[in-house]
C-alpha cells in the first residue's frame, strides 16, 4: 500500500510518520508514503505555484499546471499498470465524510495520491482532470490538506496487521461493525479508587458474561445519549437483540435516554 502526498508543507506531515503506535506500519513498508514538494515542481525564481482568482475576490487559488507535473512526476514513479492507476484524493468541503467504512474501503485498497489544497481552494480544471475522489472530514474548514491527510493515514495504518500490540484493539473501536456500529464502552483501569470514585463491581468479578453485558448495555446508553442515528441504524438492521430492546426500554423509562 502506497500513499504519496502532495504539499507545500511536507514538514508538518513527517513527523506523525516517526511517532506514535502507527510509525510501525510506515517503518515496516506495510504503509508506504511518499512526500511530494509542489513547489519543486513550479517554474521561476520565487517557485509559485498560486494565483489571484479570476473574477476577483479574496485570498489566492493553487494554480493547474505545477499540480500537473508533480502528479505526472508521481505517476512515473508509481508506474502502475494502466487500468489500476491510483486514485487521486482532495480533501475538500464537498467530499465524502470520512467515517469507519470509508476507512476501511482505504485500508484494503492500494493507496492513492493525496492531494493537500491550501489558500482558496485549486484550479477546478485540475479538479475535473485528475481528481478521482474527494474526503471531508466534517462540516468545517482547515487551512490545508495536511491534517487530514494525516488523519485518514492514521486511521488506515492501524487497521493495517500487527501495527496494534493486540490485534483485536481495533475491532472494539467504536462504530465498528463488530460493536454494531454503536459506540464503545467507558474503560477503566488501576488502582480501584481514585479520588473517592471507584471501579464498577462488575468489572471486579470476573465474570464474563456479566462484564459482556455490563459493556454492551453501557454502549447503548452512551450511543443513544450522544448518538441516537447509530443507535436507529442498528435496530433497523436488525443489529438489536431482545436483551438491548428491554436496556434501551429501561433506560427510556428512568429518563436517561
Amino acid at each position: 500500500m502506497r500513499f504519496d502526498i502532495i504539499t507545500l508543507f511536507p514538514e508538518l506531515i513527517q513527523p506523525y510518520l516517526e511517532a506514535g503506535v502507527t510509525r510501525r506500519a510506515y517503518a515496516s513498508g506495510q504503509v508506504q508514503v511518499r512526500l511530494w514538494q509542489l513547489r519543486d515542481y513550479a517554474e521561476g525564481n520565487y517557485r509559485r505555484v498560486d494565483d489571484r482568482p479570476f473574477g476577483g475576490g479574496p485570498g489566492m487559488v493553487m494554480m493547474a499546471e505545477p499540480l500537473s507535473r508533480c502528479l505526472q512526476a508521481i505517476r512515473e514513479d508509481r508506474a502502475d499498470p494502466a487500468g489500476s492507476e491510483a486514485p487521486v484524493v482532495l480533501f475538500t468541503p464537498i467530499g465524502t465524510r470520512l467515517d469507519h467504512a470509508e476507512v476501511t474501503h482505504w485500508a484494503e485498497g492500494q493507496g492513492a495520491i493525496l492531494l493537500c489544497g491550501r489558500y482558496e481552494g485549486i484550479d477546478q480544471r485540475f479538479v475535473d482532470a485528475h481528481v478521482t475522489h474527494q474526503l471531508s472530514l466534517g462540516d468545517f474548514v482547515l487551512s490545508g490538506g495536511e491534517i487530514a491527510a494525516v488523519a485518514l493515514l492514521d486511521a488506515v495504518a492501524r487497521l493495517q496487521p500487527g501495527v496494534l500490540q493486540d490485534e483485536a484493539s481495533h475491532i472494539q473501536d467504536s462504530f465498528n461493525p463488530a460493536l454494531d456500529g454503536l459506540l464503545d464502552c467507558p474503560h477503566y483501569t488501576r488502582p480501584e479508587q481514585w479520588q473517592g470514585q471507584g471501579v464498577p463491581e462488575v468489572l471486579l468479578g470476573g465474570n464474563h458474561a456479566a462484564i459482556a453485558r455490563w459493556r454492551r448495555d453501557q454502549s447503548l446508553q452512551l450511543t443513544a445519549q450522544h448518538r441516537p442515528e447509530l443507535v436507529e441504524r442498528a435496530r433497523n438492521q436488525g443489529l438489536l437483540d431482545k436483551a438491548d430492546r428491554v436496556t434501551l426500554a429501561r433506560l427510556a423509562e428512568a429518563g436517561k435516554l
